[in-house]
């Protein structure tokens, strides 16, 4: 078949959509094997999706900002020298994405006399190259007889068959929103390309949906308030609660999705305690004041500083570089590691990530200094990889950068503890018996108190604190 059709990889951690950010390419264009097509967004990552395929854009499927589901059909390409062929008729809508996903596979195993003779050398994750796929992966799905042919699309359910609406495969979670908002699918215009129903056309459906009828029973208000006027038809719906205008509707989704699900399950899951203490932090910052008047370009940081001695209590706490996990017989277990993961909370434009520093008790302040400063880089970039973004065992978090003194932490699933820092600033002290302004700063530790007790953690916590304000005893021993 002279049209390859790409097909959304499995792009990480059982993902099952992606939102489609942005086409690096148009329709007509020419591409190369591996050239980036399109950039997608996962609930993890941005990812770049490579060309497998060389050849011309035959049509892309989708438009930016909507959720694109894996397996189903991403862009197709016409090989080069070959000529678009007739437009097959495309499956009825009611069709699972999964289903017409795996037809597309059928009809270029169908019409292919021979594996192609190049391709990617490279490897999605959760996808192979044309000669890479296993022979179980190229085997043919028996044909339907004559028979099966003309049975009913849906037998077993002949009372909700759907009428045929356009030629066009509506998503699944566009169906199952319409269904929840008790919105016949049938009845809705698709502003998609070729009339296809997106999700925006259900909610602007719903929104426009009749009002109650006037003797129907209201949702019981918190406290009794006056009937709201008629809302004029330029300030949009109204919201039934505060009896004021809504201005927008942000879908919680990709990385915003992600976080807001394990904060809920952390604070859900984990009976979490917190210790904290001030810290005197003036030799820290006199000593690498000292080092950098010597060394500018090969000066560690401040925070990789604080990074290298929360490994060093990490490795002396081992309890707070766990995980609790249920084992098949619903025991809960401690999980412990051969290694430190140190996440590093990084604040970017698509949200709070935490970027892991691999076997960071293998580093050095400056080893972990250069590591800080790829990660932070490549994280607020979008091109952080998943396993860097979901390997961590421990959270390091410094919120003092915002100009805080301290923070309630929430621990970051499934994780069992995070240190916040604060602002360092000067504050009275007293020193040797006298009054003296230093440069004080606060830890915050938050830990989950089913794996360890309040002594461990102020261990930990006190071992940090004494390694800030005396830190050239502590590095001589790291």
């Amino acid at each position: 078949m002279s049209v390859k059709t790409f097909l959304l990889p499995d792009l990480g951690e059982g993902l099952a959509e992606a939102e489609l950010v942005k086409w690096l390419v148009s329709v007509g264009d020419t591409i190369v094997i591996d050239q980036p097509i399109a950039e997608v967004e996962t609930a993890k990552s941005m990812v770049e999706v490579p060309s497998p395929y060389a050849g011309t854009v035959h049509e892309l499927h989708g438009r930016v900002g909507e959720m694109v589901l894996v397996d189903a059909p991403l862009f197709s390409v016409l090989e080069e020298g070959a000529t678009a062929p007739a437009a097959a008729p495309a499956p009825r809508p009611t069709t699972p994405v999964r289903e017409v996903a795996q037809s597309y596979r059928e009809e270029e195993q169908a019409g292919a006399k021979e594996p192609a003779a190049e391709g990617s050398g490279n490897v999605l994750i959760g996808y192979g190259t044309p000669d890479g796929l296993s022979a179980k992966a190229r085997k043919r799905r028996p044909r339907s007889g004559p028979a099966e042919a003309t049975a009913p699309a849906i037998p077993e359910r002949p009372e909700v068959a759907e009428p045929r609406i356009a030629p066009l495969v509506i998503s699944p979670l566009v169906r199952k929103l319409a269904r929840d908002r008790g919105i016949d699918i049938a009845t809705v215009t698709g502003s998609g390309a070729n009339g296809l129903i997106l999700r925006s056309d259900i909610e602007a459906a719903g929104v426009a949906a009749p009002v109650p009828e006037p003797g129907s029973t209201p949702e019981p208000a918190a406290a009794p308030v006056a009937a709201a006027p008629a809302a004029p038809a330029n300030r949009g719906e109204l919201d039934a609660r505060s009896g004021l205008a809504i201005s927008s509707r942000t879908p919680i989704s990709g990385v915003r999705k992600t976080i807001a699900q394990a904060m809920a399950r952390s604070r859900s899951e984990i009976p979490e305690a917190t210790v904290w203490v001030d810290v005197d932090a003036t030799n820290l910052l006199q000593m690498r004041a000292a080092m950098k008047s010597t060394d500018p370009e090969n000066t560690p940081g401040i925070l990789a500083f604080i990074a290298r001695f929360v490994v060093a209590g990490l490795q002396k706490y081992p309890a707070l570089n766990t995980r609790l996990e249920h084992n098949a017989q619903g025991d809960a277990e401690i999980i412990g590691f051969d290694g430190i993961n140190l996440g590093i909370a990084a604040q970017t434009d698509r949200g709070l990530m935490v970027p892991a520093i691999r076997n960071a008790q293998q580093l050095s302040a400056r080893g972990l200094h250069a590591e800080l400063a790829r990660l932070t880089e490549v994280t607020r970039s979008g091109k952080a990889t998943i396993a860097e973004l979901t390997s961590g065992t421990f959270t390091l978090n410094n919120y003092g950068v915002f100009g805080v003194d301290g923070s309630a932490a929430i621990i970051n699933y499934p994780e069992v503890a995070i240190l916040g820092v604060g602002r360092i600033i000067d504050k009275p002290w007293v020193v040797d018996g006298e009054l003296a302004v230093r440069k004080v700063t606060e830890l915050t530790l938050a830990f989950d108190h089913r794996v360890c007790d309040g002594g461990t953690a102020a261990g930990f916590l006190r071992f940090v604190a004494d390694a800030m304000e005396n830190p050239a005893s502590v590095l001589a021993d790291l």
